[in-house]
């Protein structure tokens, strides 16, 4: 059995673990690869982040000219050559994963690769299953970064048909007329935007009754009704049977008028990810696991067993790459420096949908403050009450703010609407350092008349209130 000074599972944000610094550790990276493809880098490279927003983009382009008519310019789209547009992203993005992947491959890194599922057959013990067959391996520290994968509702004759999820529907060959979109998440809601943009009917079946439920429900009910009016939405069905008839996919659904009958031409499969602990066998390995299967972490990305450590969404709720790459900094730091450790950052996790609107949050939002008890103000300020608002006539985004009713300290901010991922950036920081309301609307400058006027009015009625 090869002994190693660190084994690291997974090449996505555990992959920047190993740098230069390690130089004189021994270090085995374990990867199997990501998507249908199998592409080195982790999911925000291959079938995450990055396509996605390269596409929510173009798609963002496409709906130009259908909202410029309300600006005076009329602009025409002739049409969308999909190809082009997926080649595009894939074209920047499949040579990183190739190039990560021989860098570390072909010896010009401080590291071993394994191509192949690494699991745990005892604490501390790897089995590596790749193309060269099955070997064990162990070390004194292993890292796993072994992340998430969709999941696939129990629904009788999903597996018949032939369905797509987030991890291979960006690479269709060519554009169908009509898709169905199961599920009401963040994937729904940014592949029903650009896939509607390029011309596609969609439809969205969900079995709530509002699209996007975790948001803030102000955000959650009016992203609702705008999708509503863009999409087929379908809100509270039961998916009874999916079958494939006559060249077809016909899903049977159970809604409030009774049952019906969905005919598609393609289905995405979009109601959630799992974390891949059960692929990494973590029970086998001693490590305790959560109720979702998350891997058991302390604030040091600690795991149960001594000398090993998780990171990502194989261990955190967050299923977010910004998340998983603070993380990676913090077990780089502690692997290096084990008698000066230091702890992941704190509550203020962030979040981003680039849908159409676009929505950003971070912090409580308002049912979760009722829930919990806790004293405090809100205010909403519209967009369409800024002169850049005006500028856009825009008539849907909206900024809110929740504070502490006695300290004024921000506990959360919900943004929809244009630029609304770039607008919750400074109350991002708020939250992070601890400045208050007051001292945020009134202790600096904001430009007019730009878009972040929405936040610092949305603050002063915070102060006000």
């Amino acid at each position: 059995m090869r002994h190693f000074d660190l084994i690291v599972i997974g090449s996505g944000s555990g992959n920047t673990i190993v740098d230069k610094s390690f130089a004189d550790w021994n270090v085995a990276i374990v990867d199997r690869g990501v998507g249908s493809l199998s592409k080195y880098g982790g999911t925000c490279l291959n079938v995450g982040c990055i396509p996605t927003k390269m596409l929510v983009y173009a798609a963002d382009v496409a709906v130009t000219p259908a909202e410029a008519e309300r600006l005076g310019v009329d602009l025409a789209l002739n049409g969308v050559d999909w190809p082009a547009v997926r080649d595009r992203v894939f074209g920047r993005t499949d040579p990183i994963a190739d190039g990560g992947k021989e860098y570390r491959a072909h010896g010009r890194s401080n590291a071993t690769l394994y191509d192949g599922t690494g699991r745990f057959t005892a604490p501390k013990v790897i089995e590596v299953d790749g193309q060269d067959g099955r070997e064990e391996i162990t070390a004194e520290q292993i890292v796993v970064a072994a992340g998430s994968r969709p999941t696939l509702p129990p629904v009788p004759g999903l597996e018949d048909v032939p369905y797509h999820t987030s991890d291979s529907v960006m690479r269709i060959d060519e554009l169908p007329r009509r898709m169905v979109v199961l599920g009401t998440g963040f994937v729904a809601a940014e592949m029903a935007h650009v896939f509607s943009a390029f011309g596609v009917e969609v439809t969205i079946v969900g079995r709530s009754d509002r699209m996007l439920r975790v948001e803030d429900r102000d955000v959650s009910r009016r992203f609702t009704e705008l999708a509503a009016e863009r999409w087929d939405y379908r809100p509270k069905r039961t998916l009874r049977k999916v079958a494939r008839r006559n060249g077809e996919i016909t899903l049977s659904a159970e809604g409030p008028d009774g049952p019906e009958e969905i005919a598609t031409d393609l289905l995405l499969v979009a109601t959630g990810r799992r974390p891949n602990s059960d692929v990494v066998s973590a029970e086998a390995g001693g490590l305790a696991t959560d109720a979702d299967g998350l891997i058991e972490v302390d604030e040091y990305q600690r795991t149960s067993v001594e000398g090993v450590w998780a990171l990502g969404d194989v261990s955190s709720p967050y299923q977010l790459k910004h998340v998983a790459n603070g993380d990676a900094r913090v077990v780089r730091h502690n692997l290096l420096n084990p008698e000066s450790l230091i702890k992941t950052m704190g509550e203020a996790v962030p979040h981003a949908v680039f849908s159409h609107p676009q929505i950003a949050s971070v912090g409580m939002t308002e049912q979760r403050a009722e829930a919990d008890g806790v004293e405090y103000v809100s205010a909403v300020h519209e967009y369409a009450d800024v002169a850049y608002g005006w500028a856009m006539e825009d008539t849907t985004g909206f900024a809110k703010i929740l504070a502490h009713r006695q300290t004024r300290q921000i506990l959360g901010a919900h943004i929809m609407g244009p630029q609304a991922s770039n607008l919750i950036q400074p109350l991002i920081q708020a939250m992070a350092v601890g400045t208050d309301v007051p001292t945020m609307a009134r202790g600096q400058y904001w430009i007019h008349p730009a878009l972040a006027e929405v936040v610092e009015n949305a603050l002063l009625k915070v102060c006000k209130d």
